[in-house]
């Protein structure tokens, strides 16, 4: 019996198929440079009994199964294996409740972000984290990731909102972790461990989420810079004076000018880098926003512009949201990468990467999450040219070893996937790496959960 036959046996009508084209179109997600597999059948679950009988099915023959959202991730944690089950959430896209009086929401693991925010939004409450994806990106895959986004320099990443989950364990056992409660320490924190797994140890099929109340509409500023250097120096000294703003991000010369070329914001030319600040304090939003242009004022700042409304904040807000956009419209193959630093060493790190430009001789832009050291910079390259291709993946190398050497990490929200689970190895020590196989062997112990994901290969 085929592996379709016998989870078409196993599961309701119009659950699994088979057909080539349907399979290719759900092979990987969007790390260009992950290899992808030819996977056996696609399974669109649409209950936690789907899930549940797939993996006792899966773990009792062997095969292996890949958990995916939407394959908007970026580090090919969703892309098949060989043979295996795809296993799809996105047609468990409930929102099961809004709770305005508790201030969490309970939802299915396909709800996607940017509906969740406006959901809760309609009750009066906000759900932050808002990963640059938002509007394609789930919850689940959000929860699989620990995505962060903008937002994050003042209200966390996505593990800050996570309560409770209903995971799905490799032979086929429902649990519960967390609770609804404000606080609760009860036992060991599976929720904590599940969340950024990556869907190597369980199969998330509700996430409980803790909201806030609605923040006032945020003020916004943008500050231009002749040297790259100052504009990092600006994000630690504006924040070392205790300043907590809803929105800190960075975009270099390279970023500004691919976003200018798909949408004419009218930036200045010339300058080396932007920082986008804003402030949700309301009342108070007006004085933040004036220590921020006084702090990149003193740090040679060329330019800083303070909107006097929510209309023209949204416009310049606009710029750093269509970096992804512009910098696949630049016609080039991408490396995505994802390292944080702390803030102190923002300078080392941008700086260095221009050293890494120069050196490897590809174009390296980057954007980011300034506010948390959490940069993206991409490498850019013609895949048609042998050995400018080599000298990219040479670039994305060099830059992960720049976070490392800087006291950062290799991914600050995209995940390790298969992209980066060498230099996982790199990153942990001894000590950490064989606890992590221990977990990975006591909960998916035949290795069917996403196997080859994460963990680099156990020595």
């Amino acid at each position: 019996m085929t592996t379709t036959e016998a989870l078409r046996e196993l599961l309701p009508e119009g659950r699994v198929f088979d057909d080539p084209d349907v399979l290719a179109a759900h092979s990987r997600d969007r790390a260009t440079f992950c290899p992808a597999g030819t996977p056996a059948a696609l399974v669109r679950a649409r209950s936690t009994e789907d899930v549940s009988a797939v993996l006792r099915w899966a773990n009792e023959h062997g095969v292996a199964v890949v958990p995916q959202g939407a394959r908007s991730g970026l580090s090919g944690a969703g892309n098949a294996l060989d043979g295996c089950v795809l296993l799809s959430l996105e047609k468990m896209d409930a929102i099961i409740g809004i709770d305005p009086e508790e201030q969490v929401a309970v939802v299915q693991p396909g709800v996607i972000n940017g509906a969740l925010a406006a959901a809760v939004a309609e009750r009066g409450l906000f759900y932050p984290p808002d990963p640059g994806s938002r509007s394609i990106s789930t919850i689940g895959g959000n929860v699989s990731t620990n995505a962060g986004g903008m937002c994050c320099v003042k209200y966390g990443v996505t593990g800050d909102f996570v309560r409770g989950l209903e995971v799905v364990l490799a032979d086929g056992r429902v649990m519960r972790t967390g609770r609804r409660t404000a606080k609760g320490v009860a036992g060991y924190d599976l929720t904590r461990l599940m969340v950024g797994a990556e869907g190597t140890l369980g199969v998330v099929t509700e996430v409980t989420l803790s909201l806030r109340p609605a923040s006032a509409q945020p003020l916004t500023a943008v500050a231009f810079f002749p040297e790259l250097a100052d504009s990092a120096r600006t994000v630690s000294g504006f924040l070392a004076e205790g300043h907590r703003p809803s929105v800190l991000e960075f975009m270099d010369a390279s970023s500004v000018k691919a976003v200018q070329q798909i949408a004419d914001l009218g930036f200045p030319e010339g300058m080396a880098a932007m920082l986008l600040v804003q402030s949700d304090l309301g009342d108070a939003a007006p004085a933040e926003l004036a220590a921020f242009e006084k702090v990149a004022t003193a740090m040679g700042a060329a330019e800083v512009v303070v909107s006097d409304s929510v209309a023209e904040g949204e416009m310049l807000m606009q710029a750093r949201r269509l970096v992804g956009d512009a910098h696949e419209k630049l016609g080039k193959a991408l490396l995505i990468d994802d390292v944080c630093v702390p803030r102190r060493r923002l300078e080392e790190m941008v700086t260095g990467l221009k050293r890494v430009e120069a050196e490897h001789r590809v174009q390296v832009l980057c954007a980011g999450h300034a506010g948390d050291g959490n940069m993206h910079p991409v490498v850019a390259f013609d895949e048609s040219d042998a050995d400018e291709t080599a000298r990219a993946h040479q670039a994305f190398d060099a830059i992960m070893a720049l976070g490392l050497e800087l006291g950062g990490t290799i991914t600050g929200e995209h995940g390790v996937g298969q992209l980066k689970r060498d230099w996982l190895g790199r990153e942990l020590d001894e000590a950490g790496l064989s606890t992590s196989h221990a977990i990975k062997r006591a909960l998916d112990p035949n290795d069917i959960l996403n196997p080859g994901r994460v963990l680099p290969e156990a020595s």
